[in-house]
């Protein structure tokens, strides 16, 4: 993955730079937050949590992307002193968090494989001289005796694993390397508190990571998995041409505001780039197919806001804390509701409101599990990797229902982590659309027979060919005179062409519906085919109807102030609790925040973020000491960039 510059070289040599040294035990928790990071309380479970450290106790902490994990484990290190570990398998997470720690005044470093041999060699030497109080490091580095040495020589005050979900073989990112963090720990003289740490897990992940970590009477906290500032909505293109044509509207409408559009393909990525580009929005691309240079050039240009649209693959992101993003869109279906939360988790990490839209297509079925049946690992036993395979298609079968269901989306994603939810939450694409029930039983029922003839047709005829996937489905139904529907005899058949009145796109929606109510099946592998299941044949035995919801056009939207500059507009958007007034002074702070990125080659959420711009405007502080009071401003950055925000507060009153 790519990184910042401040990821390697500039950041392990920090010998004389003057940074905080570790607080004692005067020094409480609560005042490291705020003289450090600049927060006034804990968010929930943040407390009890930094409490267990400091009393020695293990923690296993499952908290959603921007709940603050990573408060729970650096508010303890500065307060224990010594040496904080914190395990990453993302290059770009050390990077970004190593370099936020240095805006605030704190000493850390990271040791992974960006860093060449010297570079990793100082960081060891500053660790062993005790010059660091948090540093990030690659699982793989565990197994350097060197790494051992110095961690056994030293002492280790504090062990944090982040991503703790790719220990266990059941989660979605399993990675051997992880098993080997135990081996670890059983060789230091001295065990320090271990603390794993993830934003997706289930109840079966969770005990393994217990089990895997050999964890001592862990404070167990699973917080609430739900995102309040995200809003989630579904559209369904029936074209190629569409979804192009529907990204092209979303983006327009933001060109002003950071965002990330997740592709399934590298063909995909260059494609969508191209037309966003031509279309005259700030977009760049990231992909492995790129060099390391062209990636890490595009990531900078994307964090630092010299543009607005990253498009991407999944292999973009992970461990990015780019705090103002105001949307993310994934033009094709992702492989499994836990990829799909953290990607779209990535809007909105500040706390502002933020946008996640899924634009689905039945053909990205295929694809995903075309990529899922190609997937190799050679880090991993035949068994492992067949229990991974069945594992994913589970996955991408709740995926699947995630993309068409009719029922409150938040609710949906929330259930499936094993959160009790509403059925309504008023800020989803599916609360906020105009639905209409229709039965579609004599539509449900002619796709169900059409399933059926199919394979009586094809045993008749002695042929292996019993079912047909969902296209070939449509083309009968619709009675299409393709070649392959002529030279198998399926115009033939009774139900041929006997929906020939309905749209594809609506066939296509009954058909996911039947898969999701289990009267069809779906199976998985390259060509993946339709059956008819045991309860479809009950279902046509009786006379049940089959309800939909149907949607009767777009969600509806919040108007919006037509009498606000067209910028002033934006902030209102990304900031909707600001008054016009208000926004239009967060407009301007927007614009000094990215003038000093720039100057200091850093970027700009590494300033302030979002949500701390918010908080001035509201606050409007005229001191040094009011400025203390606005969220997200500690002691060292109001020291180092106060005074500029302050004199443009003052420029504007």
């Amino acid at each position: 993955m790519g990184e910042i510059d401040t990821s390697h070289g500039s950041i392990g040599r920090i010998g004389s730079s003057g940074l905080a040294r570790p607080r004692h035990g005067e020094d409480t928790a609560l005042a490291i937050l705020r003289s450090t990071f600049g927060y006034e309380a804990f968010r929930p479970h943040q407390a009890e949590i930094v409490d267990a450290a400091l009393a020695g106790r293990d923690v296993l902490a499952v908290m959603p992307t921007s709940a603050g994990k990573s408060i729970c484990y650096q508010v303890p290190a500065l307060a224990l002193g010594g040496l904080a570990l914190v395990v990453s398998p993302l290059i770009s997470l050390m990077s970004d968090q190593v370099t936020a720690l240095r805006q605030a005044g704190v000493a850390a470093a990271c040791l992974n494989s960006a860093l060449g041999a010297e570079e990793r060699r100082e960081v060891l030497s500053q660790a062993s001289r005790g010059e660091l109080t948090l540093l990030y490091v690659a699982p793989e580095r565990l197994d350097d005796p060197a790494f051992l040495d110095m961690a056994s020589g030293h002492g280790v005050a504090l062990l944090a694993i982040d991503e703790a979900h790719c220990i266990s073989q059941w989660g979605n990112d399993f990675r051997p390397s992880y098993q080997r963090i135990r081996s670890f720990i059983d060789a230091l003289p001295t065990r320090p508190p271990v603390m794993a740490l993830t934003a997706t897990a289930t109840q079966q992940v969770r005990e393994d990571i217990e089990a895997s970590l050999a964890l001592r009477n862990p404070l167990r906290v699973v917080a609430s998995f739900d995102r309040p500032n995200l809003s989630f909505s579904v559209e369904r293109p029936s074209s190629r041409a569409d979804k192009n044509a529907a990204l092209l509207e979303f983006a327009r409408t933001r060109e002003d505001r950071s965002g990330i559009v997740y592709c399934m393909s590298r063909r995909a990525v260059e494609e969508v780039c191209d037309s966003l580009c031509e279309a005259g929005l700030a977009a760049t691309r990231y992909h492995a197919g790129l060099s390391p240079e062209e990636r890490e050039r595009n990531q900078e240009d994307f964090l630092f806001d010299r543009k607005t649209v990253m498009v991407a693959t999944n292999a973009f992101g992970m461990g990015i804390d780019k705090s103002n993003v105001s949307y993310v869109v994934h033009y094709n279906l992702p492989l499994s509701l836990e990829n799909y939360y953290q990607e779209a988790g990535r809007a909105g990490r500040d706390g502002t409101r933020a946008e996640c839209l899924l634009l689905y297509s039945p053909g990205d079925v295929h694809t995903a599990e075309f990529l899922l049946s190609r997937t190799q690992r050679d880090d991993l036993t035949p068994e492992q990797l067949q229990t991974m395979h069945e594992a994913d298609e589970a996955r991408l079968r709740q995926m699947v229902f995630y993309a068409t269901t009719t029922d409150c989306l938040r609710s949906f994603i929330l259930r499936y982590f094993g959160e009790e939810a509403p059925a309504y939450c008023g800020n989803c694409g599916n609360c906020l659309a105009d639905f209409e029930e229709v039965d579609e039983r004599t539509n449900a029922l002619k796709i169900l027979s059409c399933v059926a003839r199919v394979r009586q047709h094809a045993i008749a005829a002695n042929s292996p060919a019993t079912s047909v996937g969902a296209g070939s489905l449509v083309d009968i139904l619709r009675g299409s005179r393709a070649a392959k529907v002529l030279e198998r005899g399926w115009d033939s058949l009774s139900t041929y062409g006997i929906m020939s009145e309905v749209p594809v796109p609506r066939i296509r929606a009954i058909i996911d519906e039947l898969v999701f109510r289990e009267y069809l099946t779906r199976s998985s592998g390259d060509f993946p085919t339709i059956e008819l299941a045991g309860r479809g044949v009950v279902f046509m035995k009786g006379n049940k109807p089959f309800i939909m919801r149907i949607a009767k056009g777009k969600p509806r939207a919040p108007k919006r102030d037509e009498r606000r500059t067209r910028k002033a507009r934006n902030a209102g958007e990304e900031a909707p609790d600001l008054t016009p007034e208000q926004a239009e002074l967060f407009e301007r702070l927007r614009e000094l925040r990215l003038s000093i990125a720039r100057e200091q080659q850093v970027p700009p959420y590494l300033i302030f973020n979002n949500a701390t711009l918010e908080d001035m405007c509201r606050k409007r502080p005229i001191s040094a000491e009011d400025l203390l009071e606005v969220s997200g401003v500690g002691e060292k950055k109001a020291e180092r960039y106060g005074q500029a925000f302050l004199d443009a507060i003052a420029q504007e009153a």
